[in-house]
């Protein structure tokens, strides 16, 4: 139970478009200047790539991207599944191939217009998800719906309310409210704010507890270590990289796992994680977390082993995930703070936190954990 390990690949550019809830321009037009945008950022040229690593429900064709950038020839291809639970397999899937010497420069983009084309969070059909045929007969169209029948179980065994998921909402605001990049960019809330909000599932989720549904683009160059201290930026080393599939594991219906009060595919990558790093977690100054919802932030702080099972609440509530905290968690805001890029900004910021140059920048940060249930990875100075 190893995750990739090595001292092989690094993080060397980083790109984004501004993000928004109506681009006004194409997915292919966000992805591309994304691409470009972190090719610049690492002084490298469209001509250098030979690797392109998307996800599975990205809409963007790699050809189409390569024709719109003015990458030449690419011999290294491939998508992660589970939506935003494979972010940080993006990584892990360039690291590999950099490291088995199967691509040279690898880019890393996700791009999409969430909140003017598609919404994520409206109800679906089936629409080429087997699951939604038996799940759909009982009510289960959106994702906020879907999830928050896994998330009701932790609340009543650990004895949690809306209350107490609010308030990690109140922290990715403060943290979104002094980063220029998010959408809630000096808009901070208050718990009684959070309490305001409308219902979505009652009385499990808010309308505050729910991700953005976002337009952007974002991007980032993967290339070997060696070749990456030439470049612009100090490298930002890929430490350790893995994915976590277990029995019973279902990426929308987390129901059928073998105890529905913990996040059985975290812990199993966490195991990778600190195994194959001789990392602890106290060892990490700051965690970037997925969180289509705020719960998924409880499970993945007790999951990694930051807090016992059922503490999260109170280890949110005495201050460790904020800025000076023991543990700051999405230090730009969040997926509900800054933007929903499927995650993938969470990853731009650990790569910010790591050369200094974030916005709410932790001193000395040396470690950066990106978590995303079913992968993570692990950034640390290259240099």
């Amino acid at each position: 139970m190893m995750a990739l390990n090595t001292d092989k690949a690094a993080i060397v550019g980083i790109g984004q478009t501004e993000f928004s809830k109506d681009s006004g321009r194409s997915e292919l037009q966000l992805a591309s200047e994304a691409v470009r945008h972190a090719l610049a950022d690492a002084g490298l040229q469209p001509a250098d790539v030979d690797g392109l690593v998307t996800m599975t429900v990205d809409d963007n064709d790699e050809l189409a991207l390569m024709r719109s950038v003015g990458i030449d020839r690419v011999r290294w291809t491939s998508r992660t599944p589970f939506g935003g639970g494979g972010s940080s397999a993006m990584v892990e899937h360039a690291a590999a191939a950099v490291a088995a010497g199967m691509s040279d420069v690898v880019v890393v983009y996700r791009a999409f217009n969430e909140r003017s084309g598609t919404r994520f969070g409206q109800p679906m059909r089936n629409g080429g998800i087997p699951d939604l045929n038996f799940h759909l007969p009982y009510g289960l169209d959106t994702p906020a719906k879907m999830f928050s029948l896994w998330f009701q179980s932790y609340m009543h065994r650990y004895g949690l309310t809306n209350e107490d998921f609010g308030r990690y909402t109140v922290v990715a605001r403060k943290h979104a409210a002094t980063n220029p990049n998010s959408w809630f960019y000096q808009r901070p809330i208050t718990l009684a704010d959070h309490q305001a909000s409308r219902w979505i599932v009652e009385p499990i989720l808010r309308l505050l507890d729910c991700c953005q549904e976002s337009d952007g683009g974002v991007a980032l160059v993967v290339t070997g270590i060696e070749r990456a201290q030439d470049l612009r930026h100090p490298p930002v080393a890929i430490e350790a990289a893995t994915q976590g599939n277990v029995a019973g594991d279902n990426t929308l219906f987390n129901y059928y796992s073998a105890d529905m009060d913990r996040f059985l595919q975290a812990e199993y990558v966490a195991e990778q994680l600190w195994g194959s790093t001789g990392l602890k977690p106290d060892d990490i100054d700051a965690a970037m977390i997925y969180e289509n919802f705020s719960p998924v932030v409880f499970y993945q702080l007790e999951a990694y082993g930051f807090c016992g099972q059922g503490e999260a609440k109170d280890y949110i509530k005495d201050g460790n995930i904020e800025i000076g905290g023991k543990l700051p968690v999405n230090t730009h805001g969040g997926l509900l703070g800054e933007a929903y890029i499927h995650g993938i900004n969470n990853i731009i910021e650990g790569v910010r936190q790591i050369r200094g140059t974030a916005v709410n920048q932790i001193s000395g940060a040396a470690h950066v954990l990106c978590a995303a249930g079913q992968s993570a990875i692990v950034l640390g100075s290259g240099v």
